[in-house]
């Protein structure tokens, strides 16, 4: 097992385990791959420390400075290694400063599990410290929220927790325990944990619908979602890409599946390709706002396209959109079954070369555009040199973690991953505050790859006290701010509906470098544009949490084609 990619196992509990509530629950956990508990303490949850601290191995238990990051670090910790990660929350405002990073993973289809402290159950209803009912809650952005009651049922409902949230379609459950029933004691014998349900096979005659329709295109797309990472489906999608020549635009963690470079990833000609498409398919992603909500065609004149959605659980596809098809089940099995399929029927298939030319021409085009910005000496910075000077020294095994509005859409037009599994975004939520989070669970993931942070000024506010936890810990990350002194996702719209704006400017040229320099870490503020690179070059060889903060062009605004409302 290694730290990248734990992985569960039926496991049986000890022969006869005598432990407390805290114990058991550690127990089920493990058997599905958990390594580490993100946490803020509290002593309603004392006896899952106690269980971390004595488990053998130990659990790692990682403590952050506000609770909104122990659920971020370890939703992104399920992310990146395809298992659900695990954050415990003490009783009452612990849970309720959870909630937004557990909907954050509902949205995304991340697999996690949040175990929150629960008052008393020998005093409940009489008014005790923090009694809340939290279920209720967190149900509405869960897979399934629920309470373990007794401590005997303590590990059977850790188990069922882990394993919903880590079954397609994946997402965040959660479950609270009385503190009476977690420091209680029990003895537990014959228990198996870590089962998880069988793959969902596609059906047969969808698969064959879907396979006539690719091959009766002459303008296909395919668009490559974050579940296709999530659900173990790279290596199949890439080799369906590779083998059929059909052009792909990656989108969420489904970016890197198709390497950079590569002469089918037209995601630089998104525009072009959606608009003129007459058929796109649409993988392991919902069809929303950044999609169109699933309408695509009709550029220039384009008759509307067909539009197939693929999904890894029948729930997941599209009730709304007016589909041509559809397909759901494993995401690996879709795309072999598919390919084989269209290697099987009679019949010629239409040339897609011509198309493929004119798309490689719209990206060749976009490359170019690109580049005068990635090496613009504007004065104010443009955001965009600060990637013209990053791109080139990442790694193709770094993680990027984008943390912000403007500055991270920025990062999202300009950066393509080499690897799957090395980017991560806040998702169709769109929440921030979840970067030092996810900068905690990739440093850990991944101990060997650069982790770098792009912060929004606004976002990077929301949670650089845990830069205190990156430093406790030993968890050297590079940090870069894209400082405009507003909240630039909003500021220019306002301006453009109302002809002025209003609570969007931040303080100007905010030290953050300095903030992180207080807590532990390194950092310096950037105004030339020339000094961006040796400036990453000192945070890349510190070995600290090390921020560069670049001082950038608040009229640089984003070109934004769609405002998700």
């Amino acid at each position: 097992m290694t730290a990248e990619t734990p992985t569960a196992s039926d496991a049986p509990a000890p022969e006869g385990r005598e432990g407390h509530g805290g114990d058991h629950a550690l127990d089920a956990a493990r058997a599905h791959g958990v390594e580490t508990m993100f946490t803020l303490s509290g002593a309603h949850v004392f006896p899952l420390y106690d269980a971390a601290v004595k488990a053998e191995p130990p659990v790692r238990l990682v403590d952050v400075r506000h609770e909104p990051s122990a659920v971020f670090a370890a939703e992104a910790t399920g992310k990146l290694t395809r298992t659900p990660g695990l954050a415990v929350l003490t009783a009452g405002p612990g849970v309720t400063n959870g909630v937004s990073p557990i909907a954050q993973a509902h949205f995304a289809g991340s697999p996690l599990v949040t175990i929150g402290g629960r008052a008393a159950t020998h005093t409940w209803g009489m008014g005790s410290l923090q009694e809340l009912d939290h279920p209720p809650i967190v149900s509405t952005v869960s897979k399934w929220a629920g309470t373990a009651q007794t401590v005997d049922d303590i590990a059977p409902t850790v188990d069922q927790a882990f394993a919903l949230a880590g079954s397609s379609h994946r997402g965040p459950t959660f479950l609270d325990v009385p503190m009476d029933q977690l420091f209680s004691r029990t003895t537990v014998s014959g228990a198996t944990y870590g089962q998880r349900p069988d793959p969902i096979e596609p059906d047969g005659d969808q698969v064959g619908q879907v396979a006539r329709l690719i091959a009766e295109a002459e303008r296909p797309v395919l668009v490559l979602g974050t579940d296709v990472w999530a659900d173990h489906a790279e290596d199949a999608a890439l080799r369906f890409v590779e083998e059929t020549g059909i052009p792909a635009i990656a989108n969420g963690m489904g970016r890197g599946i198709v390497p950079r470079g590569h002469q089918q990833l037209v995601t630089k000609a998104r525009s072009h390709a959606l608009g003129k498409a007459d058929l796109v398919v649409v993988v392991g992603t919902p069809l929303d706002f950044r999609l169109g909500y699933g309408v695509f065609g009709g550029k220039d004149g384009a008759p509307h396209a067909k539009v197939v959605h693929v999904a890894d659980s029948p729930a997941q596809v599209s009730a709304r959109a007016n589909l041509a098809a559809s397909l759901s089940g494993d995401l690996t099995a879709c795309f072999d079954q598919v390919l084989q399929a269209l290697q099987t029927t009679g019949g010629s298939r239409p040339s897609w070369t011509g198309w493929t030319g004119q798309l490689r021409d719209a990206v060749a085009a976009a490359e170019a555009r690109d580049a005068a910005l990635l090496n613009a000496d504007a004065d104010p910075i443009h955001p965009a040199r600060i990637y013209g000077e990053l791109i080139p020294r990442l790694a193709d095994d770094a993680v990027v973690i984008g943390d912000g509005g403007d500055f991270v859409s920025f990062a999202g037009k300009f950066l393509e991953p080499a690897r799957p599994g090395c980017w991560l975004d806040p998702g169709p939520y769109g929440c921030l505050g979840a970067g030092l989070g996810a900068a905690m669970a990739a440093r850990i993931a991944r101990p060997d790859s650069q982790v770098v942070v792009l912060f929004g000024d606004g976002a990077a506010g929301m949670s650089l006290i845990d830069v205190d936890t990156l430093v406790r810990h030993n968890l050297p990350v590079v940090m870069v701010v894209g400082n405009n002194s507003a909240w630039g996702l909003e500021k220019a719209p306002m301006q453009f509906l109302y002809g002025y704006d209003v609570a969007a400017d931040l303080a100007p040229q905010t030290r953050y470098d300095e903030v992180v320099t207080a807590l532990g870490g390194g950092g310096e503020a950037v105004t030339d544009p020339k000094e961006i690179g040796p400036a990453l070059d000192r945070a890349f060889a510190s070995g600290v949490p090390y921020l560069v903060n670049v001082m950038t062009d608040v009229d640089a605004v984003y070109p934004r084609s769609t405002t998700g409302v």
